[in-house]
């Protein structure tokens, strides 16, 4: 554990260990910084001082968009972040004493905005503990888990222009909703859902025709992200067949807005659940590719807002948990020879644990509505309500090892339009 120049309080998400990248937005304009304790470090006038030297072409570090920064690849990634740590650490002589506060800005004192431009989103199903309670509730009686489910990373294509950024307020949307009289009515979603997900955002991809084999996939893995891919359930039940998700999930996909790097999670990766069967050859991986990182959904609802009261944690889960790791994901994605390109977001699907406690959606904390929450007001929810506030958060945490943070994702319901 390292000591920085910049106060680094005790609690904080960012120490100079994790150093995520984003952008931030000021009058001067659109910046990428990275985040070190309450602070934001602005490469743009680092790279006016020439403080970056060749890590990496002035032009990106000036760029409004990590999107330029993607496309350098792996090599250009490790170098910028080396260079930034010799900057940031206590024992730097690089930067003078008297100049340092010039390359900062309060964190309290920006707008974050998309940290990068979503060229394509794919979000995935890797769940077991939530695949197999989705398949409890949505076919009872049944085997939960359809045949494809273990011999693949189930995933489908989702809508990269309506992923948006951490405090986006989120539309309840409108669709067809199957009635009791089995005939469909087009009425705002009843079962507004949030998913509790972690997704990563590639750079410079491959060749169109060539995969990418699960074990180089750090060569194509910028970083991480929290991700709640907002779910109408209602909506979802009746389109869903036979084809998969449409308009139940297109409407909304909230991201934080900071990007934790592969290097920052290396001292927390966690083996991948035992896989029964074995993977076929082209998803076997030598590696750890999980990642110890606790989750958690956090719930405030408008009175509770108003009366000055904090959210009640409703969920509690991990990321090591995922059934079917990154590397997995990336590899199936690209396995028939689809292309990846700088700034596709690949999602984890909602991670669940195994207990009620760490489940990861609503419809499966409150058992699609049999069991309504009980909050902390004396409130109820079996889904959200307009006026409520959901958050995500994630962090990494153990003792002897830096704290990494992700910050948080949260997104407030508006009435439908």
């Amino acid at each position: 554990m390292a000591n920085s120049w910049v106060s680094v309080p005790p609690e904080s998400d960012f120490p100079i260990e994790n150093l995520p990248y984003g952008i931030f937005k000021t009058a001067r304009g659109p910046h990428i910084g990275v985040a070190i304790g309450d602070a934001i470090f602005d490469l743009h006038v680092a790279a006016q001082a020439h403080l970056l030297g060749d890590a990496i072409p002035a032009g990106v570090a000036q760029a409004s968009s990590l999107n330029p920064l993607l496309t350098l690849g792996h090599d250009s990634w490790a170098r910028l972040r080396r260079r930034l740590y010799e900057l940031l650490q206590s024992e730097t002589t690089d930067i003078a004493a008297q100049d340092r506060e010039r390359f900062l800005v309060g964190r309290a004192d920006v707008e974050m905005v998309m940290p990068f431009e979503v060229r394509d989103y794919v979000d995935f199903y890797s769940s077991l503990e939530h695949a197999t309670n989705l398949g409890k509730i949505m076919r009872p009686g049944s085997e939960p888990l359809l045949p494809n489910w273990r011999w693949l990373p189930v995933g489908y294509h989702g809508r990269a222009s309506t992923v948006v950024v951490d405090g986006t307020p989120i539309v309840r949307p409108r669709g067809q909703i199957k009635t009791e009289t089995g005939n469909p009515e087009f009425a705002p979603t009843r079962m507004l859902d949030v998913e509790l997900e972690i997704g990563f955002v590639t750079g410079a991809g491959n060749a169109l025709g060539e995969p990418i084999a699960a074990g180089h996939a750090r060569d194509y893995i910028f970083g991480v992200v929290l991700v709640n891919d907002w779910s109408a359930r209602d909506i979802q039940a009746w389109e869903y067949q036979p084809l998969g998700p449409f308009l139940g999930k297109s409407f909304a996909t909230s991201i934080s807005p900071w990007v934790v790097t592969l290097e920052a999670l290396e001292s927390y990766r966690a083996a991948v659940p035992k896989q029964e069967p074995a993977p076929l050859p082209y998803l076997r991986c030598a590696e750890d590719w999980n990642y110890d990182v606790v989750l958690g959904i956090e719930l405030q609802t408008q009175a509770m807002r108003g009366g000055g009261i904090s959210a009640d944690v409703i969920s509690r889960s991990n990321a090591k948990y995922l059934y079917w790791s990154m590397a997995q994901q990336l590899a199936h994605a690209t396995s028939n020879g689809a292309t990846i390109s700088p700034g596709d977001l690949f999602a984890s699907g909602t991670i669940s644990g195994s207990e009620p406690g760490s489940y990861g959606s609503l419809i499966e904390l409150t058992w699609r509505g049999e069991k309504p929450l009980k909050l902390s007001t004396g409130e109820a929810r079996s889904f959200l309500e307009d006026g409520d506030t959901a958050t995500l958060t994630g962090r990494c945490e153990a003792p002897g090892k830096p704290r990494i943070g992700f910050g948080r994702v949260s997104g407030t319901v508006v009435p439908a339009r």
